[in-house]
């Protein structure tokens, strides 16, 4: 066989051209979706179905708070319009008489800031430590019926904690309340309000413990779920350098769930803003003007509310309660707000 027969017949070597046509050829060409066996692109129907109805349900729940807003503004102007004293600085309340209405918020505002405040002051160290115990050192046969335990104080209902608080809590708080008074008395938020610590049950200082039990297991629970979602690689890897639990606790666990327990934080305040049943029954028992004091007794603005509740036969009288209402609802708003600053500047901090 001559050397021609032999190139003839010897395969082409195809991989070099393959090469440089591949090294000479400009960009890929886009890779083209699947198809289906129908030679049909797939259809992307669910995704647009779910996209249509998240953004709805977004849309709806930002619609009834707008509508709430507008209902509260065009049901409170006309109150406010024939109130008869500065309906932000007045500690007047007189709605009888719907011709000549005096009614103002300071005093509901103090009532109501002042017992959430010292509720949050609370519960939010207590619940961080419950949750840090849950997360980090309770064993699992015993951080389970405990979580339960904790989640089921959210479910007493709140005619039972105003119960308890007036009649088992305010008794026993009864003496620590007078040594309060007369030992840190010239401190103004200690001094005398508008009953005697030692004589009555219903003040403040008692609403704001009540508030606290009530609100724990919600900064309780949002805090653990936060915790447990640790990433594993950052708890390991500080164990593996040589940490302690504490220090895991504070150089991983911490940062990856401040922002949670920030969030969880405001929750149980507007939990504690709009509780109603609990403090009516362990505040109701003065009309006379606060002191600004731990122990003042009186009305929050939505015990104030359900109180006033047989005056609502009357646009005008039922128009001073709903105004009450209005500041609550931007309070509320204010809290929320104040919230997201402080998470989104956490964030801020921690990528930096």
């Amino acid at each position: 066989m001559t050397d021609s027969t032999r190139a003839e017949t010897r395969p082409a070597d195809t991989t070099g051209a393959q090469r440089g046509a591949s090294a000479h050829s400009g960009p890929e060409a886009p890779i083209s979706a699947p198809e289906t066996s129908a030679g049909k692109k797939p259809s992307r129907v669910g995704d647009k179905v779910f996209s249509s109805l998240a953004t709805a349900s977004g849309a709806f729940v930002v619609a009834v708070i707008a509508a709430i807003a507008i209902f509260l503004l065009i049901r409170a102007i006309p109150a406010l319009q024939v109130d008869q004293v500065n309906f932000l600085t007045s500690r007047e309340w007189d709605t009888g008489n719907p011709n000549d209405m005096s009614f103002g918020i300071l005093d509901l505002a103090w009532i109501t800031v002042a017992s959430s405040v010292l509720a949050l002051v609370i519960a939010m160290p207590l619940s961080g430590g419950i949750a840090l115990f849950l997360t980090r050192y309770a064993p699992t046969s015993l951080a389970r019926p405990f979580a339960y335990i904790v989640d089921l104080l959210a479910a007493v209902p709140s005619v039972v904690y105003g119960l308890w608080g007036f009649m088992v809590l305010g008794p026993v708080l009864q003496p620590v309340s007078g040594w309060l008074h007369s030992t840190l008395g010239w401190i103004p938020i200690f001094g005398q309000g508008n009953i005697t610590p030692v004589d009555s049950v219903g003040n403040v200082f008692t609403a704001g413990i009540v508030l606290a039990v009530m609100i724990i297991p919600t900064i309780t629970g949002v805090t653990r779920e936060v915790f447990a979602r640790t990433p594993n690689s950052q708890v390991e890897g500080a164990l593996a350098l040589g940490a302690t639990n504490w220090e895991v606790i504070k150089t991983t666990v911490w940062p990856f769930g401040r922002n949670g327990f920030v969030g969880g934080s405001m929750l149980g305040l507007g939990r504690a803003l709009g509780e109603t049943m609990a403090l009516t029954i362990i505040l109701s028992w003065t009309t006379a003007p606060p002191g600004y004091t731990l122990f003042d007794s009186g009305a929050t603005f939505a015990s104030k509310i359900a109180l006033g509740s047989a005056e609502f036969n009357n646009n005008l009288q039922v128009g001073a309660y709903i105004s009450a209402g209005l500041v609550l609802f931007v309070i509320t708003f204010a809290v929320n707000a104040i919230a997201r600053w402080i998470e989104s500047a956490s964030s801020a901090k921690g990528k930096s």
